[in-house]
Protein backbone atom coordinates (compact mmCIF):
# COMPACT_ATOMS: atom_id res chain seq x y z
CA UNK A 1 0.00 0.00 0.00
CA UNK A 2 1.34 3.30 -0.27
CA UNK A 3 2.22 5.67 2.43
CA UNK A 4 -0.09 7.28 3.86
CA UNK A 5 1.10 10.26 6.22
CA UNK A 6 -2.52 11.38 7.37
CA UNK A 7 -2.42 9.83 10.82
CA UNK A 8 1.46 10.20 11.30
CA UNK A 9 3.08 12.56 14.28
CA UNK A 10 2.59 16.19 13.16
CA UNK A 11 6.39 17.04 12.29
CA UNK A 12 6.70 13.68 10.89
CA UNK A 13 3.93 14.79 8.36
CA UNK A 14 5.52 18.52 8.57
CA UNK A 15 8.98 17.46 7.51
CA UNK A 16 7.18 15.13 4.89
CA UNK A 17 5.18 18.13 3.47
CA UNK A 18 8.21 20.35 3.67
CA UNK A 19 10.36 18.20 1.39
CA UNK A 20 7.83 17.07 -0.88
CA UNK A 21 8.91 13.49 0.30
CA UNK A 22 6.15 11.63 -2.08
CA UNK A 23 8.71 13.55 -5.24
CA UNK A 24 11.86 12.54 -3.39
CA UNK A 25 10.27 8.63 -3.02
CA UNK A 26 9.34 8.73 -6.67
CA UNK A 27 12.11 10.17 -8.89
CA UNK A 28 14.53 8.00 -7.06
CA UNK A 29 12.70 5.08 -7.14
CA UNK A 30 12.39 6.04 -10.90
CA UNK A 31 16.33 6.51 -11.45
CA UNK A 32 17.09 2.91 -9.34
CA UNK A 33 14.45 1.09 -11.74
CA UNK A 34 15.04 2.57 -14.96
CA UNK A 35 18.82 2.17 -14.00
CA UNK A 36 18.53 -1.52 -13.62
CA UNK A 37 16.25 -2.08 -16.48
CA UNK A 38 18.95 0.09 -19.35
CA UNK A 39 22.34 -0.80 -17.68
CA UNK A 40 21.07 -4.35 -15.22
CA UNK A 41 22.70 -2.46 -12.72
CA UNK A 42 21.54 -1.59 -9.22
CA UNK A 43 22.59 1.70 -8.61
CA UNK A 44 21.80 2.50 -5.09
CA UNK A 45 24.74 5.72 -4.96
CA UNK A 46 23.44 7.33 -7.82
CA UNK A 47 19.41 7.26 -6.76
CA UNK A 48 20.89 8.57 -3.18
CA UNK A 49 22.20 11.69 -5.30
CA UNK A 50 18.62 11.29 -7.14
CA UNK A 51 17.00 12.04 -3.71
CA UNK A 52 19.17 14.47 -2.74
CA UNK A 53 19.39 16.33 -5.53
CA UNK A 54 15.35 16.73 -5.54
CA UNK A 55 14.75 17.21 -1.94
CA UNK A 56 17.14 20.13 -2.30
CA UNK A 57 15.04 21.41 -5.43
CA UNK A 58 11.60 20.92 -3.71
CA UNK A 59 13.31 22.82 -0.38
CA UNK A 60 14.04 25.81 -2.45
CA UNK A 61 10.69 25.51 -4.25
CA UNK A 62 9.01 25.77 -0.90
CA UNK A 63 10.76 29.13 0.05
CA UNK A 64 9.94 31.34 -3.00
CA UNK A 65 5.72 29.56 -3.05
CA UNK A 66 4.47 30.90 -0.26
CA UNK A 67 1.53 32.70 -1.54
CA UNK A 68 0.19 29.63 -3.92
CA UNK A 69 0.83 27.13 -1.15
CA UNK A 70 -0.90 29.12 0.79
CA UNK A 71 -3.86 29.48 -1.62
CA UNK A 72 -3.96 25.54 -1.81
CA UNK A 73 -3.55 25.16 1.73
CA UNK A 74 -0.20 23.20 1.41
CA UNK A 75 0.86 21.71 5.00
CA UNK A 76 3.85 23.30 6.23
CA UNK A 77 3.37 26.78 4.35
CA UNK A 78 3.52 28.98 7.36
CA UNK A 79 6.24 27.52 8.78
CA UNK A 80 8.63 27.63 5.96
CA UNK A 81 7.66 31.45 5.47
CA UNK A 82 8.67 31.88 9.23
CA UNK A 83 12.32 30.32 8.99
CA UNK A 84 12.31 31.39 4.96
CA UNK A 85 15.71 32.23 5.19
CA UNK A 86 17.20 29.73 6.88
CA UNK A 87 15.67 27.58 4.51
CA UNK A 88 17.61 29.61 1.71
CA UNK A 89 20.56 29.85 3.29
CA UNK A 90 21.13 25.70 4.44
CA UNK A 91 19.32 24.58 0.95
CA UNK A 92 21.60 26.60 -1.42
CA UNK A 93 24.87 25.72 0.97
CA UNK A 94 24.01 21.88 0.52
CA UNK A 95 23.54 22.63 -3.21
CA UNK A 96 26.96 24.39 -3.45
CA UNK A 97 28.71 22.03 -1.36
CA UNK A 98 27.49 18.77 -3.00
CA UNK A 99 28.66 19.43 -6.70
CA UNK A 100 32.45 18.65 -5.72
CA UNK A 101 31.42 15.87 -3.09
CA UNK A 102 29.10 14.06 -5.75
CA UNK A 103 31.68 14.81 -8.40
CA UNK A 104 34.55 12.81 -6.74
CA UNK A 105 31.78 9.70 -6.64
CA UNK A 106 30.35 10.11 -9.39
CA UNK A 107 32.22 12.59 -11.69
CA UNK A 108 29.83 11.50 -14.89
CA UNK A 109 26.72 12.97 -13.79
CA UNK A 110 28.28 16.26 -12.96
CA UNK A 111 27.41 18.17 -15.66
CA UNK A 112 23.63 17.22 -15.68
CA UNK A 113 23.89 17.67 -11.77
CA UNK A 114 24.98 21.07 -12.67
CA UNK A 115 22.12 21.68 -15.51
CA UNK A 116 19.86 19.72 -13.73
CA UNK A 117 19.91 22.51 -10.57
CA UNK A 118 20.31 25.51 -13.22
CA UNK A 119 17.28 24.89 -14.63
CA UNK A 120 15.50 23.60 -10.93
CA UNK A 121 16.90 27.67 -10.13
CA UNK A 122 15.24 29.01 -13.20
CA UNK A 123 12.47 27.13 -12.35
CA UNK A 124 11.26 28.44 -9.00
CA UNK A 125 13.10 31.60 -8.57
CA UNK A 126 12.57 34.99 -10.58
CA UNK A 127 15.83 34.67 -12.90
CA UNK A 128 14.67 35.57 -16.01
CA UNK A 129 14.04 38.96 -18.12
CA UNK A 130 11.47 40.79 -16.35
CA UNK A 131 12.32 39.05 -13.00
CA UNK A 132 10.15 35.83 -13.76
CA UNK A 133 10.08 31.97 -13.22
CA UNK A 134 9.70 29.51 -15.41
CA UNK A 135 7.24 27.98 -13.57
CA UNK A 136 4.71 31.26 -14.35
CA UNK A 137 5.40 30.46 -18.37
CA UNK A 138 2.39 28.76 -20.02
CA UNK A 139 3.85 25.26 -21.77
CA UNK A 140 7.61 25.65 -20.74
CA UNK A 141 6.37 25.42 -17.48
CA UNK A 142 5.55 21.50 -17.55
CA UNK A 143 8.02 20.66 -20.09
CA UNK A 144 10.79 22.35 -17.72
CA UNK A 145 9.39 20.05 -15.19
CA UNK A 146 9.43 16.86 -17.00
CA UNK A 147 12.85 17.45 -18.18
CA UNK A 148 14.10 17.92 -14.79
CA UNK A 149 12.94 14.19 -14.10
CA UNK A 150 14.42 12.72 -17.65
CA UNK A 151 17.85 14.80 -16.11
CA UNK A 152 17.84 12.26 -13.25
CA UNK A 153 16.04 9.02 -14.20
CA UNK A 154 17.32 8.54 -18.01
CA UNK A 155 20.70 11.03 -18.16
CA UNK A 156 22.40 9.99 -14.57
CA UNK A 157 22.40 6.35 -14.92
CA UNK A 158 23.08 6.34 -18.87
CA UNK A 159 25.72 8.88 -17.86
CA UNK A 160 26.89 6.63 -15.60
CA UNK A 161 26.72 3.35 -17.92
CA UNK A 162 28.72 5.61 -20.64
CA UNK A 163 32.00 6.61 -18.40
CA UNK A 164 31.75 3.20 -16.19
CA UNK A 165 30.73 0.47 -18.72
CA UNK A 166 31.21 1.76 -21.81
CA UNK A 167 27.66 2.24 -22.72
CA UNK A 168 27.02 -1.78 -22.43
CA UNK A 169 23.21 -1.86 -22.10
CA UNK A 170 21.10 -4.20 -20.62
CA UNK A 171 19.78 -7.57 -22.69
CA UNK A 172 17.25 -6.44 -25.13
CA UNK A 173 17.78 -2.28 -24.56
CA UNK A 174 19.31 -0.38 -27.82
CA UNK A 175 19.55 3.34 -28.31
CA UNK A 176 16.01 2.77 -30.04
CA UNK A 177 14.63 1.65 -26.98
CA UNK A 178 15.87 4.18 -24.46
CA UNK A 179 14.28 6.85 -26.81
CA UNK A 180 10.49 5.20 -27.07
CA UNK A 181 10.91 4.79 -22.85
CA UNK A 182 12.05 8.64 -22.65
CA UNK A 183 9.03 9.06 -24.87
CA UNK A 184 6.67 7.33 -22.80
CA UNK A 185 7.94 8.61 -19.85
CA UNK A 186 8.22 12.24 -21.20
CA UNK A 187 4.79 11.97 -21.73
CA UNK A 188 3.29 10.50 -18.09
CA UNK A 189 5.42 12.72 -16.20
CA UNK A 190 3.86 15.41 -18.05
CA UNK A 191 -0.02 14.01 -17.04
CA UNK A 192 1.63 14.16 -13.55
CA UNK A 193 2.27 17.60 -13.47
CA UNK A 194 -1.74 19.02 -15.39
CA UNK A 195 -2.78 16.71 -12.36
CA UNK A 196 -1.09 18.54 -9.75
CA UNK A 197 -1.84 21.95 -11.71
CA UNK A 198 -5.62 21.08 -11.26
CA UNK A 199 -5.03 20.54 -7.47
CA UNK A 200 -3.34 24.16 -7.65
CA UNK A 201 -5.58 26.15 -9.72
CA UNK A 202 -6.57 28.79 -7.42
CA UNK A 203 -3.22 29.31 -6.05
CA UNK A 204 -1.41 29.19 -9.42
CA UNK A 205 -4.04 32.29 -10.64
CA UNK A 206 -3.25 34.12 -7.47
CA UNK A 207 0.46 33.99 -8.05
CA UNK A 208 0.29 34.40 -12.08
CA UNK A 209 1.22 30.81 -12.95
CA UNK A 210 -0.32 30.21 -16.43
CA UNK A 211 -1.43 26.45 -16.10
CA UNK A 212 -3.72 24.49 -18.15
CA UNK A 213 -6.34 24.49 -15.76
CA UNK A 214 -5.71 28.45 -14.76
CA UNK A 215 -5.89 29.69 -18.06
CA UNK A 216 -8.31 26.84 -19.97
CA UNK A 217 -10.42 25.80 -16.82
CA UNK A 218 -10.20 22.29 -15.33
CA UNK A 219 -12.37 20.34 -18.37
CA UNK A 220 -9.71 20.95 -20.72
CA UNK A 221 -7.15 20.38 -18.61
CA UNK A 222 -8.36 17.12 -17.71
CA UNK A 223 -8.57 16.44 -21.26
CA UNK A 224 -5.21 17.23 -21.79
CA UNK A 225 -4.18 14.74 -19.16
CA UNK A 226 -6.45 12.13 -20.49
CA UNK A 227 -4.24 12.46 -23.73
CA UNK A 228 -0.94 12.61 -22.46
CA UNK A 229 -1.83 9.45 -20.42
CA UNK A 230 -3.40 7.66 -23.75
CA UNK A 231 -0.06 8.72 -25.79
CA UNK A 232 2.55 7.26 -23.14
CA UNK A 233 0.73 3.96 -23.18
CA UNK A 234 0.41 3.75 -26.70
CA UNK A 235 3.51 4.60 -27.08
CA UNK A 236 5.21 1.96 -25.04
CA UNK A 237 2.70 -1.06 -26.38
CA UNK A 238 3.50 0.09 -29.82
CA UNK A 239 7.35 0.08 -29.04
CA UNK A 240 6.79 -3.48 -27.99
CA UNK A 241 4.75 -4.53 -30.88
CA UNK A 242 7.60 -3.30 -33.08
CA UNK A 243 10.14 -5.46 -31.05
CA UNK A 244 11.42 -2.40 -29.73
CA UNK A 245 10.60 -1.95 -26.14
CA UNK A 246 11.33 -5.66 -24.27
CA UNK A 247 8.84 -7.16 -21.46
CA UNK A 248 10.34 -6.00 -19.06
CA UNK A 249 9.41 -2.16 -19.88
CA UNK A 250 6.21 -3.13 -21.54
CA UNK A 251 5.24 -3.49 -18.03
CA UNK A 252 5.34 0.13 -17.06
CA UNK A 253 2.12 0.08 -19.01
CA UNK A 254 0.35 -0.45 -15.65
CA UNK A 255 1.62 2.80 -14.37
CA UNK A 256 -0.73 5.40 -16.33
CA UNK A 257 -3.50 2.47 -16.69
CA UNK A 258 -3.61 2.99 -12.68
CA UNK A 259 -2.99 6.48 -12.51
CA UNK A 260 -6.07 6.98 -15.13
CA UNK A 261 -8.36 5.14 -12.64
CA UNK A 262 -7.36 6.82 -9.19
CA UNK A 263 -6.94 10.52 -10.81
CA UNK A 264 -10.34 10.18 -11.86
CA UNK A 265 -12.22 9.42 -8.71
CA UNK A 266 -10.30 11.90 -7.18
CA UNK A 267 -11.69 14.42 -10.17
CA UNK A 268 -15.12 13.54 -10.04
CA UNK A 269 -15.11 14.19 -5.81
CA UNK A 270 -12.94 17.58 -6.45
CA UNK A 271 -9.23 16.73 -6.32
CA UNK A 272 -7.30 18.23 -3.14
CA UNK A 273 -3.32 18.18 -2.02
CA UNK A 274 -3.83 14.48 -0.62
CA UNK A 275 -5.22 13.02 -3.53
CA UNK A 276 -1.96 14.10 -5.64
CA UNK A 277 0.17 13.14 -2.76
CA UNK A 278 -1.49 9.53 -2.83
CA UNK A 279 -1.31 9.06 -6.35
CA UNK A 280 2.77 10.32 -5.96
CA UNK A 281 3.32 7.34 -3.71
CA UNK A 282 0.70 4.63 -5.58
CA UNK A 283 3.68 5.76 -8.57
CA UNK A 284 6.62 5.10 -6.13
CA UNK A 285 4.84 1.72 -4.88
CA UNK A 286 4.55 0.52 -8.31
CA UNK A 287 8.42 1.42 -9.27
CA UNK A 288 9.06 -0.74 -5.86
CA UNK A 289 6.76 -3.65 -6.90
CA UNK A 290 9.01 -3.91 -9.98
CA UNK A 291 11.40 -5.03 -8.46
CA UNK A 292 9.97 -8.12 -6.57
CA UNK A 293 9.94 -10.73 -9.36
CA UNK A 294 14.29 -9.98 -8.56
CA UNK A 295 13.85 -10.63 -4.83
CA UNK A 296 11.90 -13.88 -5.47
CA UNK A 297 13.83 -14.84 -8.73
CA UNK A 298 11.08 -15.20 -10.76
CA UNK A 299 11.60 -15.70 -14.33
CA UNK A 300 10.45 -12.70 -15.87
CA UNK A 301 12.33 -9.23 -17.08
CA UNK A 302 16.07 -9.22 -16.84
CA UNK A 303 18.33 -12.38 -16.63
Amino acid sequence: MPLDLRYSPPVLRLLASISRLHIVAIACLGTFTFGWAFTGHRLWLLSAVCALDWFLVNLLNRVVDHREDQANAIVGTDFVARHRRAFKVSGLLALFLSLPAVHLLLPAITPFRVAGHALGLAYNWPLLPRGRRIKQLYFWKNVASATGFMVTVFAYPLAWAWRERGFALAPGVSISTIVVAGIFFFLFEISYEVIYDLRDAPGDRVAGVRTYPAVHGPHVAERIVDALIAGATVTLVVGYALRIVPWHLLVFVVAPVVQLVVYKRAVRRGITSGDCVRLTWIGAGLLALYHLPIVLRLPVGLP
